[in-house]
């Protein structure tokens, strides 16, 4: 996709803000606060940087499960995130109540190779509220607030574009 030829649906994911936004007929019509990478920006496999460039959403994971499930390798574990769980799993990088799995669009940038976003199992996914601090902090993915995630996801359809800048 040319930068110049811009959706009238998409998403645009802003590294400096820590914001999502949803944009319909070329108009802002919700944005979020999100956290992205502690890394920075980056494409590499195994940087645990969020990648750069235009993106679709390649699937939709969770929907219909509670809020605060627990995910784990995009599969629901059937437990529910709480402090007690936490402080019984601190090493746990908790992906919880909704997953948007991305796939690059951008050949050599972050599709296919050792750039492939998609193969990096990069998401837009819900986590413990308390870290939506809009600071980078996670492992590569966009984190999101679970109510937050919850309804962006119903808003949102398989193959949307994605911007992350």
């Amino acid at each position: 996709m040319i930068r110049e030829i811009i959706p009238a649906s998409y998403l645009y994911v802003s590294l400096s803000e820590q914001q999502i936004h949803r944009f319909e007929k070329k108009q802002i019509v919700t944005t979020y606060p999100v956290s992205t990478a502690r890394n920075g920006a980056g494409e590499r496999f195994g940087s645990e940087c969020t990648p750069r460039g235009w993106h679709c959403i390649r699937a939709k994971i969770g929907g219909g499960e509670p809020l605060m499930s627990v995910f784990t390798a995009r599969r629901p574990t059937g437990e529910i995130y709480t402090s007690e769980l936490a402080k019984n799993f601190p090493e746990r990088d908790w992906i919880l109540t909704r997953i948007l799995w991305l796939s690059g669009l951008e050949p050599g940038k972050n599709r296919m190779g050792n750039v492939d976003s998609m193969r990096r199992y990069i998401y837009i996914h819900g986590s413990p509220d308390h870290y939506i601090s809009r600071k980078p902090e996670s492992h590569g993915c966009i984190r999101m607030r679970n109510n937050d995630v919850r309804e962006l996801f119903d808003q949102v359809a398989v193959n949307m574009p994605l911007l992350i800048e």
